[in-house]
């Protein structure tokens, strides 16, 4: 099998995408923002080694090292290679920073035959609530929250002026959205949110740059998943139960289709009136997406 390389792409003057192929488990995009003086980036990697491969990427494309970093969400493979741009101010949102260190080195708890390397856990030094507005030169950079959505510390990555925004992972291109740490109801909203922005290029959390269209495909799946969540629910399944017997149709394509379960987990709880981001038992949703990949582990990419 061969495995693609990392890439950078420039969909505008002075803002640059990462793209890690495939962008399954541990395999996100990042990108920056640089003026030729000053940089901006926009999340890290999973792994010491990837993250010291963005740093020369980076570089390559003639752009300084970031003073800023920020940070779309707490997850590790977006969150893991912080320390690697040190001295840089790490950015986030307040619940980003409060949820990387309740995660600590989350991810070699899950894959722990993964190679991270030398990760120190360094979240944001600077915390916002609803809205920040960064400068790089004369690009405004707009990080904004949209609420609970894919964990109760998102944020939106907009840059008005180059029409280009980055997601994080409100958006998986070709790949299928997990919800397990924050919000079907919210996850909704965010997509409203984004929509508002008339955005020309989407770069997501994972998978390659697209475009608005990929709004739409993910509602359906939302919308999709809380139907199959109310029917399976009144008819006293499990959602495990739910999700073996579901067929994804449109879906079946998208990389990781047994986050299906966890999702699921997240829609029966909002359901039952939990409150939007009340947090699951990550171990048991991990069990059940196990079994609905055959019962083989998942696979981190990194």
């Amino acid at each position: 099998m061969t495995v693609e390389k990392p890439y950078a792409v420039q969909p505008a003057a002075g803002v640059y995408a990462y793209v890690q192929p495939d962008g399954g488990w541990c395999l996100n995009n990042a990108g920056w923002v640089s003026d030729g003086g000053r940089t901006l980036l926009v999340d890290t990697a999973a792994t010491e080694r990837r993250a010291l491969a963005l740093r020369e990427a980076v570089l390559a494309a003639g752009s300084p090292l970031p003073r800023t970093v920020v940070n779309t969400h707490h997850h590790g493979d977006h969150t893991y290679g912080n320390a690697a741009f040190a001295p840089a101010l790490i950015v986030g949102h307040d619940n980003a920073r409060a949820e990387q260190l309740a995660a600590g080195h989350q991810l070699e708890l899950i894959w722990p035959a993964t190679d991270f390397g030398a990760v120190e856990i360094t979240p944001p030094d600077l915390t916002y609530d609803d809205r920040l507005t960064l400068h790089v030169g004369e690009t405004e950079v707009r990080v904004l929250h949209p609420g609970v959505a894919h964990t109760t510390g998102d944020s939106v990555v907009w840059l008005p002026a180059k029409r280009v925004v980055f997601t994080g992972d409100l958006v998986f291109a070709g790949g299928t959205p997990f919800l397990a740490m924050g919000s079907l109801a919210g996850s909704l909203r965010a997509l409203e949110l984004l929509r508002s922005l008339d955005a020309e290029t989407v770069v997501p959390g994972h998978g390659p740059l697209t475009d608005p269209a990929a709004y739409a495909a993910t509602e359906r799946y939302l919308r999709y998943v809380e139907e199959l969540a109310r029917d399976g629910r009144d008819r006293g399944l499990t959602p495990l139960e739910t999700a073996r017997g579901a067929d994804l149709g449109e879906f079946a394509a998208w990389r990781e289709s047994e986050r299906l379960v966890a999702n699921l987990h997240r829609a029966y709880a909002e359901l039952a009136g939990e409150p939007e981001g009340a947090p699951l038992d990550i171990m048991a949703v991990l069990r059940d997406m196990t079994v609905m990949n055959g019962g083989t582990p998942l696979l981190c990419h990194a």
